[in-house]
């Protein structure tokens, strides 16, 4: 017998392309040229529904100006609102950074596959992130950490080229004061300030120096290119295998939804097929990667 389907609701008839309305409660000056918006969807009954999972994007816009993709930079494990962090470089993120708290701002998603976080459920989890690609990784920790006793060793290596250039200082103290979280901060040589108790160095002259051991572990590694490509054979070396390194590859990604082509490597599409990925994926990408 031909069965047929109920006429889509009106959420379902929407233009993928059409943004919903975010108002911005909250901003935060994270570092310089870069600011964290909290944000409220204005129909109430849209946030309602709402719901994404970490490491998902989304597409935010100022009315007249564009769009830029950027992750999900707070947790699912926190309702009610969405946060986003970016650094201004553009025209988009010039206007998103002359809004202020109040103003109403455009948000299309969540868009993109997930960090498994569930899978991870009784291993240790090692984040390492470099300037500002914390945010990605943001929303892996607090993931983790709202859920912390499924979780075995929680261990945190961020760094930045300044001591200004940290984003989430008040976190990162939070963070610091944990007794079930390890955490070491650094910044580059020459970036220190007199009053820096951190560490000094690069990212991947850090993880040496810590040696977090590879068995049960997870990482998930988020930074600039260079960051990453001399992280990596430090990683290979301690014995981490490429199945067990996760990351995220936003930075390439346009429309969000397949359409304009930008993010495509080979047969693969990261706002689709991404944006995160083990190294053993990535090693099957063509060499233009």
């Amino acid at each position: 017998m031909t069965t047929f389907s109920t006429a889509p609701s009106a959420s379902e008839r929407r233009n993928l392309y059409t943004p919903h309305k975010m108002r911005i409660v909250k901003a935060t000056d994270e570092a310089p040229g870069v600011r964290t918006f909290q944000l409220q969807f204005v129909d109430s009954e849209v946030g309602a529904r709402f719901s994404f999972e970490a490491g998902q994007f989304g597409e935010y816009s100022v009315y007249g100006e564009g769009e830029s993709t950027f992750c999900i930079a707070s947790s699912p494990t926190r309702t009610g609102y969405i946060e986003c962090t970016f650094r201004q470089a553009g025209r988009v993120t010039s206007a998103l950074a002359d809004r202020q708290e109040g103003d109403i701002i455009g948000f299309r998603g969540p868009y993109g596959n997930t960090f498994p976080v569930e899978r991870w459920e009784g291993k240790n989890v090692l984040f390492i992130a470099g300037g500002i690609a914390l945010p990605p990784v943001r929303c892996v920790i607090w993931n983790v950490l709202d859920l912390r006793d499924r979780y075995r060793d929680v261990s945190i290596i961020y760094g930045a080229r300044t001591v200004a250039d940290l984003v989430y200082k008040h976190e990162l103290a939070e963070w610091d004061q944990r007794s079930d979280v390890n955490l070491w901060v650094t910044v580059d040589p020459g970036g220190q300030t007199p009053e820096w108790t951190g560490k000094v160095g690069f990212v991947p002259a850090i993880v040496e120096e810590v040696r977090p051991r590879p068995a049960d572990t997870i990482a998930v590694l988020c930074g600039p290119p260079i960051m990453i490509k001399l992280t990596l054979p430090v990683l290979a070396k301690l014995g981490f295998a490429p199945e067990q390194i996760y990351t995220t590859l936003e930075n390439r990604m346009k429309c969000g939804v397949g359409k304009c082509g930008r993010c495509n490597v080979g047969k693969v599409f990261v706002c689709k097929d991404g944006p995160v990925f083990t190294l053993a994926q990535l090693n099957e990408l063509p060499p233009e990667y």
